[in-house]
This record gives structure tokens, sequence and C-alpha cells, in this order.
């Protein structure tokens, strides 16, 4: 057995001096090892986690479309996981680790993608006045709603780079921020209750740098791929000056920004893109924002979901303060749930958890059982 672990851990022998080691895992909880390296380990329990497995039904950017070819959630998470491992290998680092951040990284996001987000963020204002944002949900999916309420007892290195991930929020270089256990734990608590801290959030470890990079080349090219099969975009709108540094679909954007990231980041303590790359990147997320992203949905669409949300949220909250064992929150989601997480989570938190955690045609068809 000595012999296989060795074998299992060969790979981090030749690993950069600025790469993460399982050595250096911490779990929230103590718990024993296995053969396993710890990051290693952490894939295995978010890819059989049950929020890995709705993803497949989950908003990437399109909603309630009928060809099958457009990007789900699910999609992005593997595109997103490759393109870090890519990244990882070629520069030396953990690609354990990146791959665990990289599948987790959007466990926390809602029916019908960003536009559900904004919604059940004004709702979870409103209602317990702490905020609902993907990425800081993602670490509470792990951290205290998987395996029954108990949480999947990932590493901090992983919870941290789920934490920190948010695409949004492109830099030119990233560098790198350590902290101990108590100061994440106190930053992931502070992202309830500030809004300022969401955007200046940076991964403790390169892995978490590069998953955080790694969303944003995979999403940019591939939703313009996404709303020219949808018709939502003629190809002669992008701009010629970003094609010309990018490339024009996205296979030439991956490539170009990830020969671009090697190039400015190998044996280095950051991850880095030259000036043109990063002024084009950002460039074509406005162009995004603008063209795809505003237009996805009408006026009226988002007052439909919004309309949804509130509706099944009041529903869902009156079965908890009037203890209806029969419906659906209860059967489908607490019931299942351990003694310490029914006890400890208030009535208002269980329905978010339980909106967040729904896949778009669960969603819709509560929807629709419980507006009529």
């Amino acid at each position: 057995m000595d012999e296989v672990i060795e074998n299992m851990n060969k790979h981090e022998k030749g690993l950069s001096k600025y790469a993460t080691k399982s050595k250096d895992a911490i779990r929230l909880k103590e718990e024993s090892s296995d053969l396993r390296p710890s990051f290693f380990r952490d894939i295995d329990r978010i890819i059989y986690c049950l929020s890995y497995t709705r993803y497949i039904d989950k908003t990437q950017v399109f909603s309630n479309n009928e060809n099958d070819n457009i990007s789900k959630r699910m999609t992005h998470v593997q595109m997103v996981s490759k393109i870090a491992r890519t990244l990882a290998r070629a520069l030396n680092l953990n690609e354990d680790l990146t791959e665990a951040i990289a599948l987790g990284h959007d466990l926390g996001h809602v029916p019908f993608g960003h536009p559900g987000e904004a919604i059940l963020n004004r709702i979870s204002l409103e209602k317990t006045e702490r905020m609902f944002n993907h990425n800081v949900h993602s670490v509470r999916v792990l951290k205290d709603i998987e395996d029954h309420g108990k949480g999947s007892n990932v590493t901090l290195q992983v919870l941290d780079g789920v934490l920190c991930h948010n695409g949004e929020f492109v830099s030119k270089e990233y560098y790198p921020t350590a902290r101990t256990k108590e100061e994440f734990l106190e930053l992931y608590e502070k992202c309830y209750l500030d809004s300022k801290t969401l955007k200046t959030l940076h991964p403790m470890t390169l892995e978490g740098c590069l998953v955080r990079i790694s969303d944003i080349v995979a999403y940019i090219g591939r939703d313009i791929e996404d709303a020219y099969r949808l018709g939502a975009l003629d190809k002669k709108e992008i701009p010629q000056n970003i094609i010309a540094v990018l490339g024009s679909t996205n296979r030439e954007i991956i490539n170009t920004v990830i020969l671009d990231i090697i190039q400015n980041s190998l044996n280095q303590p950051y991850i880095r893109m030259s000036d043109n790359i990063y002024e084009a990147i950002k460039e074509l997320k406005s162009f995004n924002y603008e063209h795809i992203y505003e237009k996805a949905n009408t006026k009226e669409t988002l007052s439909h979901y919004e309309k949804m949300f509130r509706t099944l949220f009041d529903c869902y909250l009156e079965d908890i303060q009037k203890k209806k064992k029969k419906a659906d929150i209860y059967q489908v989601f607490l019931l299942d749930m351990c003694e310490d997480y029914t006890k400890n989570t208030s009535d208002e938190q269980k329905v978010i958890d339980f909106i967040a955690g729904m896949t778009d045609d669960y969603f819709t068809s509560q929807y629709q059982k419980r507006s009529h």
C-alpha cells in the first residue's frame, strides 16, 4: 500500500515551488486520510455530490430554448476545468487542486443563471439582511448543505478558490493572498454583509488564480458562439480590433489567451496576461454584456422570473411555518437534512437553500404547481 500511496503522490515531486502541495491541505474538520492525495479526494467529493449532478439542467446564459447545442452550466464548468488544468500542467502547478476548484466553483448557481441570482439576492436582502451571491453560496453548498447538511469537508484551499473565483471581475494579473482558516471564515462571513468585499477577493493559491482567469476564458468566446446559434448576434458585430488580437472563434480565443498566460506566468509567483490581451478581453467582455447578456432576457421575462421566485419563496416559507410535512420542501429537501442543519438554519435561509439548488426545469414545474 505504501507503493500505491507513493504512486498517487509522485506527480507532486516536480511541481513548481509556487504550487500548492497536498501536504499543505487544510480541512475545517479533521479526518483520517486514505491513499488519495487531499485535493484528489476533493475532486471525488465534488463530482459525486448532488449539486454537481444538477449542473446538467442549469442555465449558463440562455434559458428556455430548444437548441440542444446551447451551453448549460455543466458545459461551462467542464470547460473551465479543462482550461485551468491545461494551464496548471503547463505552469507546473497542482492539477488536482485546480480541477477541484474548477468543478466546484458554480455549485451555488440558481435557476436561470445570473438573472435568477440577482432576484434571489434581492429576496435574501429583504428577508435576512444578507446578500446572496453564487460564489459565496457555492462555498455554503460544500460547507453546510451537501451530505444531508453536514457538508463535504473539502479543503480550505478548494473552498477559498471557489469563493474567490468570480470571473466577472477581470484583472491583468492575479497574486495569491495567503490566509489562515480563521481568516477565510471571517472573509466568507463578510461576503454576506459587505458588497465591496466581493470585488476585492483574491485566491490564496495560484491554482485558485488559474481557475478565476479560466472562468473568463471559458465563457467569453463560448457565449458568443451560443448567441450565433440562436440568431441573437451577427458575427460582423464583433469589433475588428478585438478579433485582430484574440481571434474570431472560441477556439482561437482560448488558444491565444492560454499561450499568453503561459508566456507571462511561467516560474512566477503570479498569473499574468500581457497588456494587449488584457485590454482585448476587457473590451470583449464589455461587448458581451451590451450585446448578449443584457439582451438574453426581455423585461417581460425578467419580470416573470421575479414573480416566480417570490411566489415560490412565500409558498415554501408558509409550508415551513405551518409545518406542512407533506409539502415538497420537506419531502424533497428538509426531511433529508441532519438535525444540526434544521435546528441552526433560519426558515428563510432554508427556503433560499432549497430554491438555489433547483434546476431550471424543477423550478418551473414547482412554480406551475404552486401558482394554480
